[in-house]
């Protein structure tokens, strides 16, 4: 089985902090987790930097285990998509980014 790794940076909208903390830690930490494959999950804050511009202040690692990233991408998308995995608007979503890497 391949092991990936999701990396999610990420930011609230302004004021809304709080909100999107309680959310991410509350539910979507969850409903990530939830995904076939997922086989943990963390969440960090940004604490500094040394070289580079920094990214967004929040970020997320989920480690992953599939023979098809297709798939579990499709997946992600249908959850996000259809309710399954909850939104919040507290989220500025058009700040985040995701990627995936596969593991040597």
């Amino acid at each position: 089985m391949a092991r990936y790794a999701m990396v999610v940076q990420s930011r609230p909208r302004e004021g809304r902090e709080a909100d999107y903390n309680a959310w991410y830690d509350e539910v979507h930490l969850a409903d990530v987790a939830a995904l076939p494959g997922v086989v943990s999950g963390r969440r960090f804050e940004f604490a500094g930097g040394m070289v580079g511009e920094p990214g967004q202040p929040y970020l997320a690692i989920y480690e992953i285990e599939t023979e098809d990233m297709q798939a579990f991408v499709a997946e992600l998308g249908r959850r996000l998509t259809d309710g399954t995995m909850r939104q919040t608007d507290a989220m500025d979503g058009s700040a985040s980014v995701v990627w995936f890497y596969k593991a040597r």
